[in-house]
């Protein structure tokens, strides 16, 4: 069964299971201890240490390690706003940041911190002069992602890095997704980063802490980690982190071809195989592995238990696949279509067979699951069309209001308008996406007694 959702959790790589394994019968002492086998412990974490450093590119006292690259994000943030609480409490973040971040902010915020989120292009990267448009002179911390972790986009790092070091602002750069791939561009002073993400076991994250970068640890003290990670270090699944780590960025080279390549069939096929579809993200300036498509009139999570009952595990962005019904933070900030959103994000070793396949299989279900909501089929506008019609998608969820405008819009004359009624948050980004995708004109948004009108002139 192809696993395609490299990009949440990739696959344990081979030489981490054979290092954990090892680590287990020579690294279960305690580090901090001067017996036989609390020097053998330590020998293992030092070297751990300088094989992660090495990969990051920093000095081996400037990386702890901790629990998650979550814990990593937050320790980092929460670090270097108060090492900094002298110089103010602003905080600069992108607006596609992963969602540990943005909770921080949230946090941070609640705390009476202020937060300014950069806002992101169609392709989901952040301006450079925009990004130094908003660091101030209270500004505390920056962070910017390597690259975005539902679309693949890699950010301009090295010039919003440029501009951070004018004005004496540490930046944080959560490099999750891609530190398994390449090197992460200097100028950084705080990174984060997360084993199971590059095919290391779960539960290890890195926080590198520039010399010289004003860092102030939160919580009780602790002695290990530098007072950077409190507990006791899981020292064979760190191990098996750094040599994993090792020895992805050895395969690195020549896989990120090979991937890429893979990932470019996926980007130009898709749109043929299946009409109406968004593929999204930069397609230059991206992830090798990932790539990130939505299709108008589907339910994303039908569409992924289709997929995934046809032998492909994939992800999605979509509104219809979370509990709050709200669209992807990352999809919404970049103003693209939303519904029937998949993420493919390819392991190392995926095969040419297992992408034709999944090109084989996603035609059919999307017609299926098209099928199954009613999707409109391109149809002859009515005989005497209205000059205006009202459409009412009150309590209806995605793709269903998409759907209903997509019914009716041939019903009105050129010129005239359909409106809307949603109180979907999702039809908030979706119609307008849609009217882009089909060459509509989006009016705009009004306010109704429920939920929001939405007014669509037809252009076509």
């Amino acid at each position: 069964m192809p696993y395609f959702d490299a990009a949440s959790a990739a696959p344990l790589h081979p030489v981490a299971r054979q290092a954990l394994l090892a680590a287990l019968d020579e690294g279960w002492a305690d580090p901090a201890r001067l017996h036989r086998e609390g020097r053998r412990a330590r020998l293992l974490l030092d070297a751990a240490r300088e094989a992660a450093a090495e990969a990051v590119g920093c000095r081996p006292d400037e990386l702890s390690f901790t629990s998650s690259g979550t814990r990593a994000v937050h320790s980092g943030i929460s670090g270097a706003l108060a090492g900094r609480r002298r110089v103010g409490r602003h905080l600069a973040v992108s607006a596609v940041e992963h969602s540990s971040v943005l909770h921080s902010a949230a946090d941070h915020e609640s705390r009476g911190g202020t937060v300014t989120e950069v806002p992101v292009d169609r392709s989901g990267a952040v301006d450079p002069a925009g990004y130094g448009a908003a660091l101030r002179e209270d500004t505390a911390l920056a962070c910017l992602q390597s690259a975005n972790h539902e679309v693949g986009t890699v950010q301009p790092v090295a010039e919003v890095a440029a501009l951070c070091r004018e004005a004496g602002v540490p930046l944080l750069v959560d490099a999750a997704q891609s530190l398994g791939l390449e090197p992460v561009p200097g100028g950084w002073s705080l990174l984060a980063a997360s084993a199971h993400k590059w095919g290391g076991p779960a539960g290890v994250g890195l926080l590198a802490v520039r010399k010289g970068v004003r860092f102030a640890v939160q919580g009780p003290a602790d002695e290990r980690e530098s007072g950077r990670a409190a507990g006791f270090e899981d020292i064979p699944a760190i191990v098996a982190a750094a040599a994993s780590l090792r020895a992805v960025r050895a395969e690195a080279a020549a896989e990120s071809v090979r991937l890429s390549a893979l990932v470019d069939r996926i980007r130009s096929r898709v749109p043929v195989l299946v009409p109406d579809v968004e593929v999204v993200g930069d397609p230059v300036r991206r992830l090798p592995h990932l790539v990130t498509f939505s299709c108008l009139y589907v339910d994303g999570e039908t569409l992924l238990h289709e997929l995934d009952r046809a032998g492909f595990s994939v992800s999605s962005g979509s509104s219809c696949t979370s509990s709050t019904l709200a669209p992807s933070h990352v999809l919404k900030a970049m103003g693209v279509l939303s519904e029937g959103n998949v993420r493919v994000s390819l392991p190392t070793g995926t095969t040419e067979e297992d992408v034709d396949r999944f090109l084989d299989v996603l035609p059919g279900a999307v017609a299926g699951v098209r099928e199954k909501l009613g999707a409109p089929a391109p149809a002859a506008p009515a005989a005497a069309p209205a000059a205006s019609l009202v459409v009412d998608a009150l309590g209806r969820r995605c793709p269903i209001p998409v759907i209903e405008l997509a019914k009716v819009i041939g019903g009105v004359p050129v010129g005239g308008t359909v409106t809307v009624l949603s109180d979907d948050e999702a039809a908030r980004l979706d119609i307008p996406a849609w009217c882009a995708m089909r060459e509509q004109e989006y009016v705009g948004e009004e306010p109704a007694d429920r939920g929001s009108a939405y007014v669509v002139r037809r252009l076509s």
